[in-house]
């Protein structure tokens, strides 16, 4: 019996990556294609969608170049997309606007009002998306105030997922998962959400047909399937978004388990068998299936903060990795390790973009502080990898009350690279920390759905004999206890500057 190819095509907010795995979920080919982010003014963030677009075809392309995969092998491709990104389309399909994503934060005043009027925590409790700029509503509130001719020429509002879709298909469809992240959808009904577009002033016509996220569609355009190198009649599998696949791809699809991504942004997710909003808003609920739901919470700022740094003050890394063939990260990383837990006494709050889980605040700003004569570059690093941490351990607290305490944590996402941030992992929650060989949960979660869909496995629960684990970290109990108090100084920081942020944001917006 000859080999069968299953991809998983996961569409991210710097790069796409398309993973050719076996029916075994062993990875035989992978291609990966970046793409840059444009800030055209202060708290905007956008892509080219045409740009990412040309990375899907180049990286699935390169993924089953790799694997030798013939065309006839290909059993289906499923798709993972980043949540919150919001295109406009002219009657012909063509982008009015650029694909304007999670990091943006140009809706602020309209998150704002929908929080002060009351109308926003009846909104979340219904669709699960947390009133923050991020959320598409908001964005279409801002465009509908802001941007009107572009509002009112829009024949359609999609997602990069939806767009990408339809450049393949022809066809303008949204799974139930990327519907859930936009604000727009009745967790309940599973139907666009009558008040919400009523608020934002559109008819359901003006956004895609609903789809379950194993939804199959078949017709790849001609020239789309020759440029990817497989058949036109390979199923298409809709797929979900990134967040809820990572879930699946490490495994994390029981209640008792947390899944914690850390990629550009980071995200803390567990599985539960219907939707659970929180009183208190802290976190989202979006779908996987129709019996599994993700509630859990997002940061704004995983390893884009480390980015940051590596640009704006890692030159010397960059220069000595293009000498050793290496990668930049991994030498600022190795000179953070030799720093004691705790920075020597300085903490990181990492909200360059803002922040969304548990606090919503998108005039949140990052913070050094302690910052003393003793300081080098190193302990600027350390304190990096310590504050996105803590930012993710904040979700969790937060989620722990939704869901009871987890008992085990996965890891994914571009951090789980690192076993040096996975151990500062498990020594900051004070957990066994697993880590899966294939560390790319999105795509590999994209590639079971795509499993399930077309019948190659009976249940979703199949997916946990895929899984190997590669790595296992125990906490240090001296260094979760050191981590216990400088949490607290980390909350107690944020609550203290919370006014002060939103006047910073407030003048930084009036700069030119």
């Amino acid at each position: 019996m000859s080999q069968t190819y299953f991809l998983g095509v996961d569409i991210g907010t710097t790069s796409t990556k398309a993973i050719a795995f076996s029916a075994a979920g062993e990875i035989k080919g992978m291609g990966i294609r970046e793409y840059s982010l444009l800030t055209p003014q202060p708290g905007w963030a956008e892509q080219d969608p045409e740009l990412i677009f040309q990375a899907v075809i180049a990286a699935t392309r390169e993924a089953i170049d790799r694997s030798g995969a013939q065309k006839s092998q290909v059993a289906a491709i499923g798709f993972s997309g980043a949540m919150h990104s919001l295109i406009a389309l002219d009657s012909k399909g063509q982008p009015l606007t650029h694909s304007i994503i999670w990091a943006d934060s140009r809706s602020l005043a309209q998150t704002e009002r929908l929080h002060q009027d009351g109308t926003g925590q009846a909104l979340y409790l219904r669709t699960g998306t947390p009133i923050h700029p991020m959320s598409p509503l908001t964005k279409l509130l801002w465009m509908r105030q802001e941007a009107a001719d572009t509002f009112r020429q829009a024949a359609k509002f999609v997602s990069i997922k939806e767009y990408i879709l339809l450049l393949l298909l022809d066809r303008l469809v949204v799974d139930y998962s990327i519907a859930s992240a936009t604000g727009l959808f009745n967790l309940k009904q599973l139907q666009w959400d009558q008040e919400a577009l009523a608020l934002i002033g559109i008819a359901s016509d003006r956004l895609s047909e609903l789809v379950p996220t194993t939804q199959i569609l078949r017709g790849l355009k001609p020239e789309a399937a020759e440029a990817m190198g497989v058949d036109v009649n390979t199923p298409i599998v809709v797929g979900a978004s990134d967040g809820v696949l990572a879930n699946l791809g490490v495994g994390a699809i029981d209640p008792r388990q947390t899944a914690i991504t850390i990629g550009t942004s980071s995200a803390v997710r567990s599985v539960v068998p219907q939707p659970i909003t929180d009183p208190k808003g802290r976190t989202f609920c979006y779908a996987l299936t129709a019996d599994r739901w993700v509630i859990g919470g997002p940061s704004n700022n995983g390893g884009i903060v480390l980015r940051w740094f590596r640009d704006s003050f890692g030159q010397p890394e960059v220069e000595q990795a293009n000498q050793l063939g290496i990668d930049p990260y991994e030498l600022l990383i190795k000179a953070a390790a030799a720093v004691p837990a705790g920075a020597e006494g300085l903490v990181c709050l990492p909200f360059l973009s803002g922040e969304r889980a548990p606090y919503w605040n998108a005039a949140a700003r990052g913070i050094f502080f302690g910052v003393s004569l003793r300081h080098r570059r190193e302990h600027f690093v350390r304190s990096i990898l310590e504050g996105v941490l803590f930012a993710v351990y904040s979700i969790a607290l937060a989620l722990q009350d939704l869901a009871g305490a987890a008992q085990e944590i996965r890891a994914s996402g571009g951090f789980a690279r690192s076993a040096i941030w996975r151990q500062m992992m498990a020594d900051v929650f004070g957990y066994e920390v697993l880590v899966p060989e294939v560390y790319e949960g999105s795509g590999f979660g994209a590639a079971v759905l795509a499993m399930f869909a077309v019948g190659a496995i009976d249940s979703l629960d199949a997916v946990q004999p895929l899984i190997r684990i590669g790595d296992r970290h125990q906490p240090d109990v001296k260094r979760t206890n050191t981590y216990r108090q400088l949490y607290e100084m980390y909350d107690r920081l944020y609550r203290c500057n919370a006014a002060e942020f939103a006047q910073l944001a407030a003048y930084q917006q009036m700069q030119p």
